[in-house]
């Protein structure tokens, strides 16, 4: 296999590979801003500039190349046997007078700016940069823009790395973005009356390398460095696509991309990257309810519990059956609880899965792109993380697993004949998703609803559970690629709710009346950032054992061949902690 040694280190390479690429695979530091893996290649910004030797044909002595000159490593092809030195004299004066040339008109305004603490520049300028400016003539001074819904152009911090340009250009074809203007004057803009606002729009946030390109939902939210990160998968659409959820004190502020080639490359939509505020809705549900004298009332786990088990055991005991509907928001390993709990207490059960919204068609970048194309993104339709999941799961128990439409029918919708009488009904969507036709389908039959927001199927219930969201809990989803990826809880579960496969663990520590345990709410401790004063949230203790999604993976897979393949799936690596090497000093 060819190698290329950089700054000292022996790299292996394919054949093909820039030396800039190469140096990245093999973590050896090459300062660089508009470069990115997901773009072409430009070599505008200069910083990445070093020093190439190679083998002479001849004497095979180690040459030079271009005359010595320093050539992008971003732009120039690895070739066996080279030496690049891009922490050489030479190389060093270049990356100081890039940083010198960028600072320029930038102006002195890190404090304020909602890059600090994740900026190239600031990284660059204490890095590689000089430690003073000899700049002492008045700046250049760009305005601010309002460039798109979601999207700050802030002109005056803008480097001209043009990643914004080339994104709109190669990944969306939408092309809203150009550069205008010359010299000094050369700016980012939008064509007047056309504004920066397509499915993928705000990607353009995440490629700024510096604080030009700000997001209007995050602005002035929440210091960076206070940011806690978890992997996770989208839980909004069908796309399965892997992001980072950041957050602190037990509140989601940020969600961004998280790279995976296969699924969704660099990028997420802005529906993914805002689709997460209902997670912290006024219109949650926080506490148990149950009917009593015809009227729902706030109550304790127990007595919930106690009533929804009484309630489902007393219309199986009258000759009737047992009804669950297992909405494609939840995990595969809240399918299986919940199925399991079904079956438990009738062994007719009739299982469904819920609605699968669906908006549209599926669209496809760059515009003009089929699926399937090489670097096609497909924006999904579909608008249900887990419906293939959930349907996966349900038929391991046996029987036919009920569409929708199949399920109300069998509740009785059209004929008003039914053998059903009563049902676990689940939801966790981001709105009041259930249709006129399941509401009246459920009339007279004793109803258990386990949902996240306050609903009109909630208020015709006879006890109501409230849930947990998918940044709230861990477990697998099954993309509309039949792909399953895991994840992990990223805040805890919000005040006296429980995830859906806790509350179906309850459920059947209940139904066998095992001991109860009477244990008051618990506190966790939700912010462990230095600088910060540690935070509490208050949260419901379970009436079983612990639910864990990888223990019940492990039993998913033992009970049945056809769940084998959960035996495989394991939950992404965290992120590395990035550590300052600047001096920190106690007060």
């Amino acid at each position: 296999m060819p190698t290329i040694t950089i700054n000292g280190k022996k790299c292996d390479f394919t054949p093909g590979q820039t030396i800039l690429q190469v140096a990245n695979a093999n973590n050896v530091a090459i300062p660089q801003y508009c470069y990115h893996d997901g773009l072409s290649i430009v070599a505008s910004c200069r910083i990445c500039l070093g020093e190439v030797w190679s083998p002479d044909a001849k004497t095979g002595q180690l040459v030079a190349q271009m005359g010595g000159k320093l050539q992008p490593t971003c732009q120039t092809p690895a070739t066996d046997g080279a030496v690049v030195y891009t922490d050489s004299p030479k190389a060093v004066a270049n990356q100081k007078s890039v940083m010198e040339y960028l600072l320029i008109n930038h102006p002195l305004d890190c404090p304020v700016c909602d890059q600090a603490g994740e900026c190239f520049l600031q990284d660059y300028s204490y890095e590689y940069g000089r430690g003073v400016s000899r700049f002492e003539e008045q700046k250049v001074k760009q305005p601010k823009k309002d460039v798109g819904p979601q999207i700050l152009l802030y002109s005056d911090r803008c480097i001209m790395c043009t990643r914004c340009v080339r994104f709109t250009r190669e990944v969306t074809g939408t092309a809203e973005l150009s550069v205008q203007g010359r010299g000094n004057r050369e700016e980012i803009d939008v064509f007047p009356g056309v504004a920066l606002n397509n499915e993928l729009a705000s990607n353009v946030i995440d490629l700024c390398p510096v604080g030009a390109l700000l997001d209007k939902d995050f602005l002035f939210a929440q210091r960076v460095w206070f940011l806690k990160s978890t992997p996770s998968i989208d839980g909004i659409t069908a796309s399965g696509d892997n992001i980072n959820i950041e957050h602190n004190e037990g509140k989601v502020y940020r969600v961004k991309p998280r790279e995976n080639m296969a699924i969704n490359k660099w990028w997420i939509t802005d529906e993914v990257r805002y689709g997460w505020k209902f997670v912290h809705s006024e219109n949650r549900l926080r506490s148990p309810l149950r009917r009593q004298f015809g009227t729902l009332v706030e109550s304790d786990y127990q007595r919930a519990y106690e009533a929804a088990i009484e309630g489902l055991q007393a219309a199986v005991k009258n000759g009737k059956r047992l009804a669950l509907l297992v909405s494609p928001m939840l995990t595969c390993e809240e399918a299986y609880t919940l199925a399991r709990l079904a079956k438990q207490i009738d062994r007719n059960v009739v299982l469904g899965v819920g609605p699968i919204p669906k908006k549209g068609e599926d669209k496809v970048f760059p515009v003009g792109a089929k699926v399937g194309d090489k670097n096609a993104f497909v924006v999904s339709s579909e608008k249900a993380p887990n419906a293939r999941g959930v349907r996966r799961v349900l038929e391991t128990f046996g029987g036919n697993v009920l569409k929708f439409d199949d399920f109300l029918r069998a509740l009785g919708h059209g004929s008003g004949k039914s053998d059903i009488g009563a049902a676990i009904i689940t939801g966790n969507y981001p709105s009041d998703w259930a249709p006129s036709e399941l509401l009246s389908s459920l009339g007279g039959k004793f109803t258990v609803v386990i949902d996240t927001l306050a609903s009109r199927l909630a208020d015709q219930s006879d006890v109501v559970i409230p849930g947990a969201t998918w940044v709230e809990k861990a477990g697998t989803f099954e993309n509309w690629k039949n792909v399953l990826q895991a994840f992990e809880q990223a805040i805890p579960v919000i005040e006296m709710a429980k995830t859906e496969g806790q509350i179906a663990m309850d459920l059947e520590a209940e139904l066998h009346r095992d001991p109860v345990e009477v244990r008051d709410p618990e506190t966790l401790i939700v912010n462990t950032t230095v600088g910060q004063v540690a935070a509490g949230v208050t949260v419901a203790p379970p009436r079983a054992r612990m639910f864990n999604a990888a223990d019940i993976r492990a039993e998913m897979a033992r009970s049945n061949p056809a769940l084998n393949v959960f035996a495989g799936v394991t939950t992404p690596r965290p992120s590395e902690v990035t550590v300052t090497d600047m001096p920190m000093v106690e007060l």
